[in-house]
């Protein structure tokens, strides 16, 4: 209920990059733009709450404190995260220099893929 779609409809993928990671959020069927549309806004949304240290949408969907938020919470001045729309859905880009907010990023990605049994890269294999 939080993402706004059902899960088995739509893909994830929580990759580490060198300055922190990426979250790639699509709908399976291309012609769901409602969909579409609604992870698009949850990603915007997520953007804007994950900037202000706020990470309540991620504990409520695994209805527990998420690895590496209290970090990302308290070194937010050194994260940026960047929306970008894409073909079914959007990207949330996760852009760090520091070193321990780098690895609060690889701790929280790592967390979403094991917990979603998402991809950890694109054309990777998800576990459903």
């Amino acid at each position: 209920m939080v993402m706004g779609v059902d899960q088995e409809a739509s893909r994830h993928v929580f990759e580490d990059l060198p300055d922190g990671g990426r979250i790639v959020f699509t709908m399976v069927d291309p012609g769901d733009s409602a969909g579409i549309a609604t992870i698009r806004a949850h990603l915007r949304a997520i953007a804007d709450s994950f900037a202000a240290g706020v990470f309540r949408d991620p504990a409520l969907v695994h209805a527990q404190d998420v690895p590496g938020t209290a970090v990302m919470t308290r070194l937010m001045a050194r994260i940026q995260y960047r929306f970008q729309e894409r073909d079914y859905g959007g990207e949330l880009r996760l852009i760090t220099e520091d070193p321990e907010a780098l690895a609060a990023i690889g701790a929280f990605l790592a967390f979403q893929r094991s917990d979603h049994r998402a991809a950890g890269h694109e054309g990777g294999e998800h576990q459903h």
